[in-house]
């Protein structure tokens, strides 16, 4: 079976997963306290996990209940859940502490500024190691990456830049950060973050296949933004232009054991709906991917 020409309804049904499995913003502290929901049935071939910028409306709590009904076990902290570069060690600590005690794992973060400052840097290094975070999502400048390199070898930190888009004068595509990064240690490499990358004008599948060598975290998402546009225009996994069967093949064909993290962006009073709707297509779209 393509998957390439599964209907959207489909696909949504095929991974039994939709809003009414949901917690409401009214009921969302009640979910918090109940049990985990069940894992999937068989292990998926791609790690998935949520960037909490998707849930960047809701206190850290709610977040992590969210995505536990999602049957996610990982989870990327943007700052207004945990400021990496601004709390203190204890602070972030106790979330990390925080997330184990939940059963999710610190995949990521959201973008994390490196400044050529010493001083700084090594704040969010130590603050990244007290909450046990497995990859450093970051955007350094471009002066500081000797320091950075120095940094993820003391540190034995895995760091994967950002890129931005067209709007992004510093590492707008991931080719950009391929060539600022090659020479540099083996464990400094690139975030994909999709949409960015297509609205550029690039193709995310083939950046995931060319750059895989380094390739340690991906920012999953939709668009209907046009290619060259300074603004995102974010929507549901699978309703937007972008290709997501052919990216999701290629991580697959390039045996990526990163996470492939939902970044869901549009605005909406309750996030998770879109965020499960998006979750179960891309369920929908693996699980015919592996009959296929």
């Amino acid at each position: 079976m393509n998957p390439a020409h599964l209907s959207r309804r489909n696909l949504l049904k095929s991974a039994a997963l939709g809003a009414l499995a949901l917690p409401t913003l009214a009921s969302r502290a009640t979910a918090a306290a109940a049990p985990a929901p069940a894992a999937p049935a068989k292990q998926e071939s791609l790690r998935l996990g949520v960037a909490s910028y998707s849930l960047r409306n809701l206190p850290l709590d709610e977040a992590i209940a969210a995505v536990k009904t999602l049957r996610i076990a990982n989870i990327a902290l943007f700052r207004l859940h945990c400021n990496w570069e601004a709390a203190s060690v204890d602070e972030c600590s106790a979330v990390g502490a925080k997330l184990k005690a939940a059963g999710l794992a610190l995949s990521g973060s959201g973008v994390v500024n490196l400044p050529n400052d010493e001083a700084k840097c090594r704040k969010a290094f130590e603050n990244v190691r007290a909450a046990g975070m497995a990859t450093m999502v970051c955007k350094p400048d471009l002066a500081a990456l000797p320091l950075v390199e120095k940094l993820a070898k003391e540190f034995d930190q895995k760091l994967a830049i950002h890129n931005h888009g067209p709007e992004d004068k510093v590492y707008p595509t991931p080719e950009v950060i391929w060539n600022a990064v090659k020479n540099l240690d083996a464990r400094i490499g690139l975030c994909i973050d999709v949409g960015h990358t297509e609205r550029f004008g690039d193709g995310a599948a083939a950046a995931i296949r060319k750059y895989a060598a380094r390739l340690y975290d991906v920012h999953l998402k939709d668009s209907i933004a046009v290619v060259g546009a300074q603004r995102d225009v974010p929507i549901e996994v699978g309703a937007g232009r972008l290709d997501i069967p052919g990216m999701l093949r290629a991580l697959v064909d390039v045996k990526y054991k990163g996470v492939v993290a939902f970044e869901y962006e549009k605005a909406a009073g309750n996030p998770v709906t879109g965020l499960a709707e998006s979750v179960g297509y891309v369920r929908g779209l693996l699980a015919a991917m592996a009959k296929s």
